[in-house]
């Protein structure tokens, strides 16, 4: 999966956010997303890790 349909909080609505990066970790795969409108990024850890929720 390379896009992800997610709201972004510096756009105040839902943005198709892109991969910009993915290694697996102990604790599963860590991917890296941006937004290519505003730049805003988080990082989720298999899905159940979201630091946009922070």
């Amino acid at each position: 999966m390379r896009e992800l349909d997610h709201g972004c909080p510096n756009c105040e609505e839902e943005q198709t956010f892109y991969r910009a990066a993915a290694t697996h970790l102990h604790l599963g795969l860590k991917t890296k997303w941006y937004c290519p409108e505003c730049g805003y990024g988080f990082v989720r850890i298999d899905g159940d890790i979201d630091s946009s929720a922070a």
